[in-house]
Formats: structure tokens, C-alpha cells, sequence
């Protein structure tokens, strides 16, 4: 990476009170519970069927599979899956060739036995639209550019895009609610283009839903889950020899590209082999080309000592968004090399990690891509971990690093009872999840803003790289901190902090809520920390886990306790509160219950309606599989 200019704050983050001891399972209660939370559901699997789907695997699967050859996810991968996706993966699609050498009884037992829970009954399918009662609105290209709704990633809409405004926010009222098949979160953020709302779901499916009803246009099915948001090719009002593509990725690394107007697949790509490639964040459109942040969950394969930690390296890869042809791809460390063996006699490698998990920020005068990384997952620890980054659009070539959190190296051995695989640096695991903003402020200057999982809100010069800021806002932590996003309005930066428990020990207290700050300065405009409204409630926390979304009048914002809110931009007060964990009756007339929000899914507000997904049984919170549509009566 010769050429690249670094920049470091002085103090490396070292003797800040929340880099705390992790306390040992076996050791504290709160670990323990924080363990068991985070444990993957388990739904009473007969034995026979464990027995009999264990069989096929070993049998036919695992040659690939245990060891990712051929691009095949891992077994940890694929148990991530619901199992109504694997047999899908298998009866018509990617491994359908495989799949036709077993029988129906073995395709449906081993899809089974990789989830780890049964098939439930026949989902549901959507109401779909009447023929002609949903037309494709060429008249109206989608009002965002994308996941971070402006191509600065601000998360911003204006007051007159948004129809939503301090005098009518308390008028909302819920319109529909669509019921996710085979779900216990719901994390992609929903688009909106041609009268439609485009959203993707943990089963594979995405959906176009109409606007104002709810009724399903078309459903695609990808591979596995899909976590991102959806982005939709621009065109011109009226034009209608438009063909948009929709852009979105999957739990299992793939890329897609797909029809607007029919659902049909254009192409698709893995742009990274690793079998535990992961696409966490949304890709951006910018100028015909897509460019899409690489994650991994390899994190978690190290907790297994025979495991050899750790080859991932995150990647950033832009493609040619018509034809799919690859133009670059950026790796955010040098190839991983071998580091010596573990006490179990395993091969080591290292450096690896620096995934990229939130979506890249454009900056269209310098011709830039700004993004933030995670930790490195062994050692030797890299100076773009943890770190801003600025890219050229055009070629990929590294332009500035500026590292916040120096040797943070971190997997999951070190939250495990073995440690075999942990790095001796032992985290502190402060990656960056929250999706960069380039932000101009009334004093004419750019800043490129990002928040950090240790609760730190930073601020750099866009043409250099250098430190102009940081504010300590939340206390931090593995799951906790600044998490998936903040948005930025004028002078003001919004951050949602969620500090829920983790089972680590702290020397300061938790502070969940929702804080606005000057862009310019770092100081607090406002704050408005979240009272415990939980009484209780099992997997309740205060505080914001998700991406947030502002107008120049509003906040909007979904907690991890369930509430969907509306805060006065101006001042921090809630104008309008509405509690998402509850059943709900749903247009497709499937079960529906709302929970947690998290992940990178924000608020979406357009022409006085407000979209929302319910629902993140993931990492200790509330589980939900809805979608939610509110109008202003």
C-alpha cells in the first residue's frame, strides 16, 4: 500500500475507561446470559431427523462444504439459514444439480439438519396485485440514491420528499403491515421507486410491494438472506423504455442485479471466494457503477481451535452496473501469511479481517469513495483496521487512512471458554458499522463523519484525512456504542447510542438515547438518553442499534425496545411514539409480530407515509418479522 498517507490521533484510544476486562463465561453471571441470548433459537428438532439429514450431509455435502472449496459456504454459514431456504437452494436453485441426486425426503431432512430447527408449515405467500391494479409508475424514479438516501450518505430527506413535518408526525397511523415468511428479523432497509416498495427479507426473498396497499407485484428469491438494502437505477420521469435494475446482496457473499419491473435476474456475482464472505452493507450506484463493501463472518469459525485463523480480508469491489464485469477491487490488507501454530498445533495466518460492513459515502467534486473498517481477526495487527479510508472512484487506489483504534485484533475465541485462536491484542472489537456521511457544515468545510462501536463520534477533514474531532458519546461495547448509522441535517449530526448490556465490566455507565451534535465542533446541540420502558420484557433494551434517518424538522428512529419515535430535530423531544412490539393482522394474512429494530435498517419517510421494518432476533434483542406502512390520517 506504498503511497498512502496515514494519520493517527496521538493517543491511540489507549486509557479510555471502556476498554475494560471481558469477564470469563464460566465466571459471571452476566456473561453467561449474554452468551445464552446471543445463542442461535433452537425449535426441537427430532432426533430421527438430526440423525437422517446428518447422514446426507456427510455423505454428499461436506466434501465441499467443511472445507469451502468451490466457493461453498461453510456449515456455520449455512446454519444460519432457515431451512425453507436451503431446500429452495437445492429443489430449483443454485445447487439444483446436486440436489436432483437426492431424494425428496433427503433434500428436505438435510435442510434440517444445517438450520438446526424444522421446516415450518407452507408460508403464507403475499397478497399479490390484481393483473393491472399495480402498474409500474415510470413517473415516478426513485426520490433516494440509495441505502444512505443521498449519495454523502447523509440519511437525510427534505421536509417536502418526506411529507412528514413536526404539525402532521402525530397523525400517523399504521396503513399495512406485510408479514415476512419464515423470519425472526427483518433488516433491509426498504426502497421506494414506480409506486413500489422494494424490500428484502431473512428467508431470501425480496419483495415489490404497491405503496399504498401492500399487494405484491412480483417476489424474487435469493440464496440466502438478504440483509441489505435494495438500490434502484435511476431514470427520467416519463421515460418509458426505462428497464432499472435493483441492486442488493446476500448472507452467502452473492451480488445481484434484477429486473425493476418483472423481478427477473440480470446477473450475479460473489466477489470474494472465501466461504465465509458475507454482504452486510448495501451497495452504492454511483455514475454506472456499483460498488460493493466485502464483510465475512469468519470471526466466528475461529472460536473452533483446529480452526486456521484467519485468511478473510475485506475487500471494496466496483463493478460495471449493467454487464456485472468487474473494474477493481481494493483488499483493505496484504495477502494473509502463515504466523506459526496455536497450542492445538493449528496453522495460524494473519494479517486478515478489515471487513467492510456499511456502505461507502460518495464524494462526486474529488472523485471519492469514503468508507470505515473493522478489527483485524489475527495478528499482525494492519494500520486500516478500524480506520476511515479514502478511495479513488475510478481506480480503487487507497488515498488517506486514518486510524482511530490502533491493534484491535479481535475473533471469536476470545468470548469463547477455549481461547485458543484469540490474538494476543484480545480486541477490544471496536469496529465501525455505522456507515460513513460527508458532511459540508455552514463554515464551508467537509468533513467525513463515522461512529465507532466504542461510542466515539469522529471527525475528519475530507481532503486530508486529518483529525478535526471526536465526542465520547456512548460508553461502547461489543454490540454497543454507535452501531449501524447516524444521520446529518445542516450543522447537526444525529447519533443513536444502544450500550446494552454485553457482559463486559465498565468504569462508566451505559448512555442509550439519541444526542445530536455540531458538526463542526463535536459539541452537544441536545441529548435525550432513553428511559427503560422494557418493565421486563425478555431481550428488551433501551437505546438505538439501527440506522436512523433525519428531515430538517424530525428524527426518526426505531429502538431496540420496540418503539418506532419521531424526535423535534431542534430540540430532542418526542413527538410521536409508536410501539412496533405487538402481533399484527397483515395484508397477506400471515402472523406478524414486531420487536426489536436493528442492523442497517433506518425509517423511511415519503409523501406522508413512513416505512419500517419490525424485528431483529439477532444479538440478544427482540425478534419480529414485519413490515410496517404508516400514513398520516
Amino acid at each position: 500500500m506504498g503511497g498512502i498517507v496515514r494519520y493517527r490521533p496521538a493517543l491511540a484510544l489507549v486509557g479510555l475507561a471502556w476498554l475494560a476486562l471481558t469477564v470469563a463465561a464460566h465466571a459471571a453471571p452476566a456473561q453467561k446470559a449474554y452468551k445464552d441470548a446471543y445463542k442461535p433459537a433452537q425449535y426441537g428438532l427430532d432426533p430421527s431427523v438430526v440423525a437422517r439429514g446428518g447422514a446426507v450431509y456427510k455423505a454428499h455435502c461436506a466434501s465441499c462444504h467443511d472445507k469451502g472449496l468451490n466457493r461453498a459456504p461453510q456449515k456455520s454459514m449455512l446454519a444460519l439459514m432457515t431451512p425453507e431456504s436451503i431446500h429452495r437452494a437445492l429443489t430449483e436453485g443454485i445447487m439444483r444439480p446436486q440436489g436432483a441426486a437426492l431424494s425428496a425426503a433427503d433434500r428436505r431432512d438435510v435442510a434440517q439438519f444445517l438450520a438446526k430447527r424444522p421446516m415450518g408449515t407452507r408460508p403464507v405467500p403475499p397478497m399479490m396485485c390484481a393483473a393491472g391494479a399495480s402498474p409500474f409508475d415510470f413517473d415516478e424514479p426513485p426520490p433516494f440514491s440509495g441505502w444512505g438516501l443521498t449519495p454523502r450518505n447523509d440519511h437525510a430527506i427534505p421536509s417536502d420528499v418526506a411529507g412528514l413535518d413536526r404539525a402532521n408526525v402525530g397523525k400517523l397511523k399504521l396503513k399495512w403491515a406485510l408479514s415476512f415468511p419464515n423470519a425472526i428479523r427483518a433488516r433491509s432497509q426498504p426502497t421506494l421507486a414506480g409506486g413500489a416498495v422494494f424490500v428484502g427479507s431473512q428467508d431470501g426473498t425480496v419483495f415489490a410491494l404497491d405503496r399504498k396497499t401492500g399487494c405484491a407485484r412480483w417476489t424474487f428469491h435469493a440464496g440466502a438472506e438478504v440483509r441489505t438494502g435494495i438500490v434502484v437505477s435511476p431514470w427520467k420521469a416519463g421515460d418509458r423504455t426505462a428497464r432499472p435494475l435493483l441492486y442488493f446482496g446476500d448472507l452467502i457473499g452473492n451480488v445481484y442485479a434484477v429486473d425493476a419491473l418483472s423481478g427477473k435476474p440480470v446477473w450475479q456475482r460473489k466477489p470474494d471466494a472465501h466461504p465465509n464472505a458475507t454482504i452486510t452493507a448495501a451497495p452504492v450506484l454511483y455514475d454506472g457503477r456499483l460498488y460493493v463493501p466485502v464483510s465475512s463472518l469468519e470471526e466466528g469459525r475461529a472460536s473452533d481451535p483446529t480452526y486456521e485463523c484467519c485468511v478473510f480480508r475485506g475487500s471494496l469491489v466496483a463493478y460495471d452496473a449493467r454487464t456485472g464485469a468487474k473494474v477493481w477491487q481494493t483488499y483493505m490488507t496484504e495477502p494473509p501469511k502463515p504466523q506459526g501454530v496455536n497450542k492445538a498445533g493449528t496453522r495460524l495466518f494473519g494479517p486478515s479481517g478489515v471487513a467492510l460492513w456499511n456502505t461507502p459515502a460518495v464524494d462526486a467534486e474529488r472523485g471519492r469513495l469514503y468508507i470505515a473498517t473493522g478489527d483485524n481477526y489475527s495478528s499482525p495487527t494492519t494500520a486500516t483496521s478500524d480506520a476511515l479510508v479514502a478511495f479513488d472512484i475510478k481506480t480503487g487506489k487507497m488515498l488517506w487512512v486514518f486510524q482511530a483504534q490502533e491493534k484491535d485484533a479481535w475473533n471469536g475465541a476470545c468470548d469463547s471458554l477455549d481461547k485458543t485462536n484469540c490474538p494476543g491484542e484480545d480486541g477490544p472489537d471496536y469496529d465501525f458499522g455505522a456507515g460513513t456521511i460527508l458532511a459540508r457544515a455552514s463554515n464551508g468545510r467537509d468533513y467525513v463523519l463515522a461512529g465507532q462501536k466504542s461510542g466515539i463520534a469522529w471527525a475528519v477533514d475530507a481532503e486530508t484525512g486529518k483529525l478535526a474531532w471526536k465526542t465520547q458519546v456512548g460508553r461502547g461495547g461489543v454490540v454497543a456504542g454507535i452501531h449501524f448509522g447516524m444521520a446529518a441535517w445542516g450543522d447537526a449530526l444525529y447519533v443513536p447510542v444502544s450500550d446494552v448490556p454485553d457482559g463486559r465490566t465498565y468504569d462508566g455507565p451505559p448512555r442509550p438515547g439519541l444526542y445530536a451534535l455540531d458538526i463542526r465542533t463535536g459539541k452537544y446541540l441536545w441529548k435525550a438518553p432513553s428511559a427503560n420502558v422494557c418493565n421486563g420484557k425478555p431481550f428488551c433494551n433501551p437505546g438505538y442499534g439501527g440506522a436512523i434517518t433525519a428531515t430538517p424538522e424530525l428524527v426518526l428512529a426505531g429502538s431496540i425496545d420496540g418503539h418506532l419515535r419521531a424526535y423535534d430535530s431542534a430540540t430532542g423531544k418526542v413527538l410521536w411514539d409508536f410501539d412496533t412490539a405487538r402481533d399484527f393482522h397483515t395484508v397477506n394474512g400471515a402472523k406478524a409480530r414486531g420487536g426489536s429494530m436493528g442492523g442497517g435498517t433506518a425509517p423511511i419517510a415519503y409523501k406522508g407515509m413512513l416505512f419500517m421494518n419490525s424485528g431483529y432476533g439477532f444479538v440478544g434483542a427482540m425478534d419480529g418479522n414485519v413490515l410496517l406502512a404508516f400514513e398520516v390520517e
